[in-house]
């Protein structure tokens, strides 16, 4: 009983979650009284391909606010272009990932280097509304997962394949067009990729499609190598 009553309450704080998060970015994205739309059976965060699902936890939540408002907004890709310049930046300034990541920094000071930072990117309208929430809830250390689902659903809603493809140094554009081209080839079907750095691979690529993955990273290799060299001794 206690459990039930545990898991409704659950439920029901994360549909309020999810209320507020939609109303709030509504209202500043087109100045109208805040309202809410849908019911947590129509959340998409929890829509299904195959039995599979596509987004889940707090940076699910969040992705799947921006992506139903980015829908209705009809600005699918206008989003997804200035989330991926915002990732752009992440890879390429440390002070970014630092000031987004560190707790020292206050929902403040995150606030005021975020709005210039966007402004200098060009980053506005509801993107900077729903960077500016995550901000303000002290959620921006989630950021780059938000991202990553973000893509995942709007790939989802357009019938395509999301591939996570982690890196040691950021993928230029021809590599990234061949990595796609190799992925498509393969899956046949249509591909978008969703595409991080972790220096911490050293050389070489993690590619996962779904529960598929691919390990060719020099770390991975390393860590066989050790595992092959444990069973020898």
């Amino acid at each position: 009983m206690l459990e039930g009553g545990g898991f409704a309450k659950r439920r029901a704080g994360a549909r309020r979650f999810r209320i507020e998060i939609l109303n709030f970015l509504k209202g500043l994205h087109d100045g109208s009284r805040p309202r809410c739309r849908g019911s947590w059976g129509h959340q998409r965060a929890l829509h299904v391909a195959g039995g599979q699902t596509i987004v889940t936890g707090m940076a699910g939540r969040y992705a799947n606010a921006l992506f139903e408002l980015a829908l209705e907004a009809k600005a699918l890709d206008r989003v997804m272009s200035e989330l991926d310049t915002f990732a752009a930046l992440l890879d390429e300034s440390a002070d970014l990932r630092r000031l987004v990541r560190s707790p020292v920094f206050s929902a403040g000071e995150q606030a005021r280097a975020l709005a210039a930072i966007l402004k200098r990117a060009e980053i506005s309208g509801l993107t900077a509304n729903f960077l500016g929430l995550v901000t303000r809830n002290r959620r921006l250390f989630a950021v780059r997962e938000m991202i990553e689902d973000y893509k995942a659903l709007a790939a989802a809603h357009r019938g395509e394949t999301t591939a996570e493809v982690t890196s040691a140094e950021a993928l230029d554009e021809e590599e990234m067009k061949a990595l796609k081209t190799a992925i498509k080839e393969a899956m046949g079907t249509d591909v978008v990729i969703a595409a991080k750095v972790d220096e911490r691979l050293i050389g070489g690529l993690i590619v996962k499609v779904g529960s598929r993955q691919i390990d060719t990273s020099l770390r991975g290799k390393l860590n066989n190598l050790q595992i092959a060299l444990k069973e020898v001794g």
